[in-house]
């Protein structure tokens, strides 16, 4: 047995620890963690803007991979450390646990709580740079990977206050280092909402992103943006100031309702977002429950005896809680949950209070308000006499249903499957092919309804929801329970056309609104039928789409081409980038014109020799204005926009890496290679029989089995919740009741689609 002695224990000096154990202190080392060590920094100069010293930050990603936050602060102090006997900047970024959050003088108010922030992006980082302007000078220092390199050095002289940091993220710690623009923009906003006071302006090198964000409406504005249904009321906005000899609060309420039937509330603390809520969320629902149901206690006559309930009142509501203070208290590390009991029956009382004098002079939206809380407690009612039916009809048995459910032998739910299938005729020939031991069959017909739209008990008057509830066994609302489920594996199964895609996601809208933890749990699945067979001969292949079609012809296209020098293996790769970069150019065509422009402006840096390269094609520019272009080509008169708009879209810098790849081959072969990949698919097209299958009902029982339903063979893709906010936006757009929104996304997408059924 080994020793175990005081040389076993080893101390992680200065910042080796966070470099150890990063997960600690970010999170993780992914994307999410990747971006943290840019809000880490923010923070800090929103602490400096909260305290009333600064009122811009500017939020740079370059191209060389690192990011830039300056801010027009007061500047880190740059004077020696009294205990450490080193600069004080350096000792914020070198020391954990440093910094000016803990002695609730230099900040009232931090969203910085561990004085951890600037110091882990610096043990983090493979390189930084500090640049400091206080006192009339300008102060700069570099580290690696958490350690001084240089000392804090005087460049130059200013007449400016500020900070900036600068980093390289280490590609040693994280599994990639580059930026997203959606991710930081959706958080730069957040805090210039939060925060009226300052302008945030983001800029990205790599896609051209370039945008400056500041609300004077603060969360006035931000509220609206949490729903894409019309709101119904007025904004309803309050703020309020709460202060004792001990604790000090700061306390902001915005709220509207919409038309919808979901909760939208977002809280923060200290412009950190509590995702799991806390006293301050409690505190708020809380004080507008007993508003709501007060008011409608003593104006509203209810003709049936019906309680409204605080779930009843929250229906369509969209809200957000904000509230500064010092040395909030949080459940667990992440800054979740916000802690501090004193907080929920301030919160309460100041919501409570304003409410009912609000409702007093603001009669109209009183009684929108009170009108949806009634109505929603109806529904509720409503509801639960559709769960008393479904729960009767499940104990007389599903074999009775009217959907014709042909159940499976097996009882055992880990093993047992319902497909879910389009129309009666799949359903038949799904029945006939499947395998009876563990395979249930549910045929659906037509549209289910859409519960986007409707409420808990328009949804349990469908006779198909009703139908799949009855035979999935959970029950549904609050009698569901997922240990009751009779399938793991729930399988929609439908056409491979743009109906069967709209059923798909009215059943998966089904799924994501009632019965969520069936996806969370990972037992919804998606079928993927083949859209293609292809035959010649003895050769009979079923290709799930367009990607494996052209793939499987390539295969056997060069089986009947020889170019010497150049081996099969070598050749298929070459003309798999090159569908694939054809591919491309037919997306980017679509949505910006013009095929022959765009394939010359991704194979040259410039437009130098675009003209003559048209005229050499027998297409003429007829005129030019600034950057569009109008050309004369065999089709007729087209124009084109060349723009960053094009050059810095992902499909244009996609295409570019592959055409990169393509160049590689040049010693190898030459000429055209989409001509070649012309000449190879046209070989593997002749004397075969290639059928593109539109329904389930194009195939017999057999063939279903074969390619779809034999788990040896068949692809499943399964539903996730990886993002349920994002997902519910996602729903809210697609099936939702506004129309604007929807009509705004179809217009600025309708270039990019490729599968229409008129």
């Amino acid at each position: 047995m080994g020793e175990y002695k005081a040389t076993n224990i080893k101390v992680l000096k200065g910042l080796e620890a966070v470099r150890k154990r990063p997960g600690m202190y970010i999170g993780d080392t992914g994307v999410k963690g990747l971006h943290h060590l840019i809000y880490e920094v923010v923070d800090n100069s929103i602490d400096e803007a909260m305290a009333g010293y600064a009122d811009k930050i500017k939020v740079r990603i370059y191209k060389d991979g690192s990011a830039e936050i300056e801010d027009n602060g007061r500047g880190i102090p740059v004077d020696i450390h009294p205990e450490e006997k080193i600069p004080a900047a350096t000792v914020v970024l070198t020391v954990l646990h440093a910094g000016g959050k803990f002695d609730n003088k230099t900040y009232k108010v931090s969203g910085g709580l561990h004085g951890v922030g600037v110091s882990v992006v610096n043990a983090l980082s493979k390189k930084l740079v500090m640049t400091i302007k206080r006192d009339g000078k300008i102060y700069r220092q570099e580290f690696e990977r958490g350690k001084p390199v240089t000392d804090l050095e005087i460049i130059g002289t200013t007449n400016r206050t500020g900070t900036s940091i600068r980093f390289w993220p280490d590609d040693e710690i994280f599994e990639t280092t580059e930026f997203k623009s959606d991710i930081l923009r959706k958080r730069l906003k957040e805090l210039a909402y939060l925060n009226p006071n300052i302008t945030i302006e983001f800029e990205n090198e790599n896609d051209g992103i370039k945008e400056s964000y500041h609300f004077e409406g603060g969360i006035k504005d931000f509220v609206k943006t949490l729903t894409n249904k019309e709101c119904v009321t007025n904004v309803i906005y309050t703020n309020d100031h709460y202060e004792d000899e001990e604790k000090a609060l700061d306390l902001e309420i915005a709220l509207c309702y919409d038309t919808g039937y979901d909760e939208k509330v977002l809280s923060f603390v200290n412009n950190i977002r509590t995702p799991e809520g806390g006293t301050h969320e409690s505190g708020f629902k809380a004080g507008l429950s007993k508003a709501v149901i007060n008011y409608i206690n003593k104006n509203v006559k209810l003709k049936e005896n019906i309680k409204i309930t605080g779930d009843d009142v929250k229906e369509g509501l969209n809200a957000i809680v904000s509230v500064k203070m010092s040395e909030p208290q949080f459940e667990g590390q992440t800054k979740g949950k916000l802690g501090s009991s004193y907080v929920k029956p301030i919160v309460q009382k100041v919501t409570y209070e304003f409410l009912t004098r609000f409702f007093e002079e603001n009669p109209n939206d009183a009684k929108i308000i009170a009108d949806k809380a009634v109505a929603a407690a109806r529904s509720r009612v409503a509801a639960k006499r559709a769960r008393d039916l479904t729960r009767k009809q499940a104990k007389v048995g599903v074999g009775t249903l009217p959907g014709k459910l042909a159940d499976c032998q097996s009882k055992d739910p880990a093993e047992s499957e319902l497909y879910l299938v389009e129309g009666d005729s799949a359903g038949g020939s799904a029945k006939q092919g499947r395998d009876r031991v563990f395979q249930a069959i549910l045929p659906l017909r037509g549209k289910i309804l859409n519960t986007q739209k409707s409420s808990d008990s328009k949804a349990l008057s469908s006779e198909e929801i009703k139908n799949i509830i009855t035979a999935l066994g959970t029950g549904i609302g609050p009698d569901f329970d997922i240990d009751k489920i009779r399938y793991n594996k729930i399988i929609i199964m439908t056409d491979a056309d743009v109906d069967g895609s709209h059923i798909q996601t009215l059943i998966m809208t089904f799924f994501f609104n009632h019965l969520r933890e069936v996806i969370e749990k990972g037992y919804l699945y998606i079928a993927q039928p083949p859209l293609y067979r292809y035959k010649k001969g003895k050769i009979e292949k079923y290709l799930k789409d367009d990607k494996e079609l052209n793939e499987f012809l390539i295969e056997q296209g060069i089986n009947a081409i020889n170019i010497e020098g150049v081996g099969k293996p070598e050749l298929k790769e070459l003309l798999k980038n090159a569908a694939f970069y054809k591919l491309l150019l037919n997306k980017l065509s679509l949505r910006f014109n013009i095929p022959e422009v765009i394939r010359y402006l991704v194979e040259h840096d410039s437009t130098d020799g675009l003209e003559e390269y048209l005229k050499s094609i027998g297409f003429n520019i007829i005129s030019k204005h600034n950057n569009h272009y109008y050309i004369q080509t065999a089709r007729g008169l087209e124009e084109i926009t060349i723009d960053e708009k094009l050059l810095n879209h992902p499909l244009f810098i996609e295409a570019k890496k592959v055409y990169a790849k393509l160049k590689e081959y040049k010693d190898l072969i030459e000429g055209d290679y989409l001509k070649l990949l012309d000449e190879v698919m046209e070989k593997a097209r002749k004397g075969a029989n290639i059928q593109r299958y539109k329904g389930l009902g194009e195939m017999n029982p057999e063939q279903l089995w074969e390619t779809t339903m034999n788990p040896e063979n068949r692809v499943l893709v399964q539903v996730t919740m990886d993002d349920a906010e994002e997902a519910a936006k996602k729903f809210e757009l697609f099936m939702g009741s506004e129309v604007a929104p929807r009509r705004e996304y179809i217009q600025a997408n309708a270039k990019e689609v490729e599968n229409l059924d008129v």
